[in-house]
């Protein structure tokens, strides 16, 4: 053979072992992962067309073949008892093995800032990190990645929660995990893919929201945006030079340089954009053996508060379909208190989220809110309560998914209203039926009320507890009143707890048009 020909089969050669693809699998499979307990947990993977791969995991064995795409996948049979630690070994032309393998409880701790919000930025930071030894539970995080193109993994891995490890994690979701794990006393996986200032919008896929009848205003406001990209692209780049000859002159003269344009493109690549989060962030560990979800997020789309009513919702549904494994329970923490605080009834589009939020429970299965519009701070969108906030997300899942007993997780809820003269005499759910199941707090009248007549001009009210537990509520200024609300601003002035210590849930008993019922 000539050189040439030499030259050419040792291309061929390094052709056919680039062909040659490993056995690989999702970055959600690794080292001290935590699979599961009792369902089917999937595995899934790459390998070369038509590979024989073979799963393990302690006496089960499953093998399968990768498609025409290299794609392949298995289901474990479900292990019923907890602990471990076990190996997962996957074996095709190469062998995978991940150790230090258990099975628990796994939940997926999603939504924006708030959920983001780190151990390091909570209260009492050094003595939680310091308490932080919990070696079975395992946190993993996914990084933020915006795209409308399907990420099939992500670049994060398992770890051993310790003091070293927990201080950049989800405070909410560490402290909620930690919550059931010396609760139930077994292994807790917890799953981190939640971004700072992330809209819903973002967390479903596009076409899904593209195809609904109301929802694809969100879609086609979009599409325009799309299209006028190049343009505003171009405008940027003037308004960049322009920029630059500003901050050139700035320096010069010793004064401060001023801020850069923004870059149109960002929002193309950011937490806004319709299927940006469920493409980059969410579908890589879609399909995941998980027990649940819990959510914090609403402050982006609290300007969209009714679409929210239909958007919400929509997006749990479609999580539920997409994971394959029922109607799993999902819980959500409704907005806390925050901006400047007041006493007078006023309007509020935090206000009109917080109720699409409610009424988010009634329109499906499986869910639960946790009130907390008593741990905000008005000065800081984020407060730094997160311990309290993850007890009363964990109050529902050690409740009602698990069954514990004499665990209270249900905030008292308004239920009917019935005029009797001037006054409006309330029911509720939630609440014992005496004035004992009340406690209001640090007075003993009621505090938080409001009350309206026809022209539906809203007006401080008086109300106190009736034997029975219902709430009379009125004002000496409307005779004939049609409507009451409780707790109705961005931060309100209220004090109505149950006796097991959770916030009655902001509530309106009119359906007057909002502030936020025109915005798409």
């Amino acid at each position: 053979m000539n050189v040439r020909g030499l030259w050419v089969a040792f291309m061929a050669s390094l052709m056919l072992q680039a062909a040659h693809a490993d056995v690989s699998l999702n970055n959600m499979f690794g080292d001290h992962m935590v699979l599961q307990q009792g369902i089917k947990n999937k595995v899934w993977g790459k390998a070369d067309p038509g590979e024989q791969v073979t799963v393990t995991l302690a006496a089960q064995s499953h093998a399968t073949t990768a498609d025409a795409d290299g794609m392949w996948h298995i289901f474990l049979d479900p292990v019923k008892e907890y602990g471990g630690p076990h190996s997962l070994v996957v074996k095709g032309k190469n062998t995978v093995s991940f150790n230090d393998v258990l099975i628990g409880e796994v939940w997926v701790c999603a939504g924006q800032s708030n959920m983001q919000w780190s151990v390091n930025q909570a209260n009492d930071a050094d003595l939680e990190k310091a308490a932080a030894a919990f070696p079975n539970i395992r946190l993993i995080s996914v990084p933020q990645v915006g795209t409308q193109d399907p990420q099939w993994s992500f670049n994060g891995k398992w770890q051993t929660c310790s003091p070293e490890t927990v201080g950049d994690f989800s405070a909410v979701g560490y402290f909620f995990g930690r919550q059931l794990h010396q609760t139930l006393g077994v292994p807790v996986g917890l799953i981190d893919n939640a971004w700072g200032g992330s809209a819903a919008d973002a967390w479903v896929k596009r076409e899904k929201i593209a195809a609904h009848p109301t929802l694809k205003a969100i879609h086609d406001r979009w599409m325009k945006m799309e299209e006028n990209l190049p343009a505003a692209m171009a405008e940027f780049e003037k308004k960049m030079t322009a920029h630059k000859a500003a901050a050139a002159q700035a320096k010069a003269e010793g004064k401060p340089v001023p801020q850069p344009p923004q870059s149109p493109d960002m929002q193309m690549k950011g937490n806004a954009r319709p299927g940006n989060i469920h493409s980059g962030v969410l579908t890589p560990s879609i399909g995941y053996g998980i027990k649940g979800a819990i959510w914090y997020q609403g402050e982006s789309n609290a300007g969209r508060a009714y679409q929210y009513r239909e958007l919400f919702p929509f997006m749990i549904k479609s999580w539920r379909e997409e994971w394959g494994l029922g109607d799993f329970p999902f819980y959500w923490v409704q907005l806390a208190d925050f901006r400047q605080e007041k006493s007078e009834p006023s309007e509020s589009d935090w206000a009109e989220l917080r109720e699409a939020q409610t009424m988010t429970m009634k329109a499906l299965p499986n869910t639960g809110e946790a009130v907390i519009i008593d741990i905000g701070e008005g000065k800081d969108i984020h407060p730094k309560n997160k311990q309290d906030v993850a007890k009363r997300l964990a109050r529902w899942a050690l409740a009602e998914t698990y069954r514990k007993p004499g665990i209270a997780c249900r905030s008292p809820l308004y239920k009917s209203m019935e005029k009797q003269g001037s006054k409006i005499v309330l029911s509720f759910d939630n609440i014992e039926a005496k004035a004992a199941g009340w406690r209001p707090f640090d007075v003993n009248e009621p505090v938080g009320f409001a009350i309206a007549g026809e022209e539906r001009k809203f007006v401080k009210a008086k109300a106190s507890i009736l034997p029975d537990g219902r709430i009379e509520v009125w004002s000496d200024a409307v005779a004939e009143p049609v409507a009451v609300r409780y707790a109705w601003a961005d931060n309100p002035v209220c004090n109505m707890y149950s006796a097991a210590g959770l916030p009655l849930t902001p509530f309106r008993t009119d359906d007057f048009p909002g502030v936020t019922i025109e915005s798409k």
